[in-house]
């Protein structure tokens, strides 16, 4: 049995290298980064921290949403994303924290996710509370939560890209 060593680099490397995916739309490259039966959330801007599905999400995919999203995304029935944003992501603090399951790494950042759409220039500030498993592969996404610092998002905001 191999014992895998992940350090708060690697975690950061993975991260940075996320966001440089999401930024060039290389959605397939992005999937790839989860593990098969993986989950996306973006939990509502008043999530106490409970399930999801308890307190509201504009976002809580599990593995075939989530790849329905990347195929949607990657067509012209993204009609809110034809022609696509530009984006551009920063990732500070990123911790590598405790979990009670061996083999997986709780790990949190903070998130500025600025996008340009139609003449507009908006920022998504926020913080990333992910599950990853580390393997002989790299590191793969178990869970993938973005939660956003916003007390609510202003009239006609949209979440039609991923944070």
């Amino acid at each position: 049995m191999t014992v895998l060593t992940t350090t708060r680099a690697d975690v950061e490397d993975f991260l940075y290298a996320e966001a440089d995916l999401l930024d060039a739309w290389r959605y397939d490259d992005w999937l790839a980064l989860f593990e098969p039966g993986a989950r996306f959330e973006i939990p509502a801007t008043d999530w106490t921290g409970t399930s999801p599905h308890a307190s509201g999400s504009f976002v809580c995919d599990d593995w075939d949403l989530l790849r329905a999203r990347v195929k949607r995304l990657k067509s012209r029935k993204a009609h809110a994303e034809n022609p696509p944003s530009r984006t551009h992501r920063m990732i500070s603090n990123v911790r590598l924290r405790e979990h009670d399951e061996p083999g997986l790494l709780r790990v949190t950042a903070a998130f500025i996710v600025h996008r340009a759409r139609d003449g507009e220039f908006d920022a998504y500030v926020g913080r990333y509370d992910h599950l990853l498993v580390p393997g002989d592969g790299g590191l793969r996404f178990r869970l993938r939560r973005s939660i956003l610092g916003h007390e609510h998002l202003p009239a006609g905001a949209r979440l039609s890209f991923i944070l």
